[in-house]
């Protein structure tokens, strides 16, 4: 088709696409119903992880729990049993590329064929630029970034060839607002929405619209993610609150989901808004985190 006609159809589908969401905006939506899934969630031990996998548990999951940390992991599989699921923990450091491969092997050989992957597991370094070591720095993608590949790489090939099934990236409003003292956090959470953005495209790409993708991107969580996080117009969450609002979203194949809505307002004003205006809604917000800043003595 000429480029003088695929213009005009090009604004019809503009004008066609908003009215379709604004009439969305008031149709409850249709939740899929996930009973019997084979759900893995890695960081499961503690924060969000823990939170969302109790929710997959009321609704009768089958779980498939990774963590570093062996006591934590056991007392979120633990309490899923007492819910009512089924659930299987396993020790399992994500900054290892071999040791994902050959769990996720595990898996599929002992448990059954995962369904829903959520990447959740995630670390962070405080600091600013100068002082972070370079093996945090390394870690930060190889958790934060690179695990989501190898866990995707293992797990994707099922769910095309079924073209069903749900990747779900955990990545953060660090990935798309930015603040001082975690440039490594922020980098890889700006990796982790690319991923889910990119995935997301190659899979329609492909016609294998079964398998969904959602990014999961809150504020801060009260989890000791970071020590004594504030804000004045977001106030950091419990996971709890934030694993309700997930769980809708993986429910309602929600792509992007941001935790609070409101979040997503302040992520068009950052990127709409000239820079003194940015740093006017930043004041505002007066966002707040124990960071260690020792540049000044990298000075001397």
């Amino acid at each position: 088709m000429h480029l003088l006609l695929e213009i005009p159809l090009f604004l019809l589908i503009i004008l066609y696409s908003c009215l379709e969401a604004f009439v969305k905006f008031f149709i409850p939506v249709k939740r899929k119903a996930v009973n019997g899934e084979i759900v893995l969630i890695t960081g499961a031990g503690h924060g969000l992880g823990r939170a969302t996998a109790y929710e997959f548990a009321k609704r009768r999951c089958k779980l498939v729990l990774w963590d570093i940390n062996k006591h934590g992991i056991e007392e979120t599989a633990a309490e899923c049993r007492r819910l009512g699921a089924t659930a299987h923990a396993f020790v399992v450091d994500c900054s290892k590329k071999e040791e994902i491969y050959s769990t996720a092997d595990k898996v599929t050989k002992e448990i059954g064929e995962v369904s829903i992957l959520m990447n959740n597991a995630g670390v962070i370094t405080p600091t600013d630029l100068l002082s972070t070591e370079d093996h945090e720095i390394q870690k930060t993608f190889e958790v934060n970034i690179l695990a989501h590949y190898w866990t995707s790489k293992a797990f994707l090939p099922t769910m095309m060839r079924n073209n069903q099934g749900h990747i779900v990236t955990v990545a953060s409003a660090g990935g798309h607002i930015v603040a001082p003292f975690v440039v490594t956090y922020c980098s890889s959470k700006f990796a982790a929405v690319g991923f889910h953005r990119a995935l997301t495209q190659e899979l329609i790409a492909l016609k294998k619209n079964g398998v969904k993708t959602s990014c999961v991107c809150p504020m801060f969580i009260n989890s000791d993610f970071v020590k004594n996080p504030s804000a004045r117009l977001m106030p950091p969450l419990e996971p709890e609150e934030v694993a309700k609002q997930v769980m809708e979203g993986i429910l309602t194949n929600q792509r992007m989901i941001f935790v609070p809505p409101l979040l997503k307002i302040n992520v068009m004003l950052d990127r709409c808004l000239p820079d003194r205006a940015v740093a006017a809604l930043w004041r505002l917000n007066e966002l707040k985190f124990d960071a260690v800043v020792g540049y000044k003595n990298k000075e001397k």
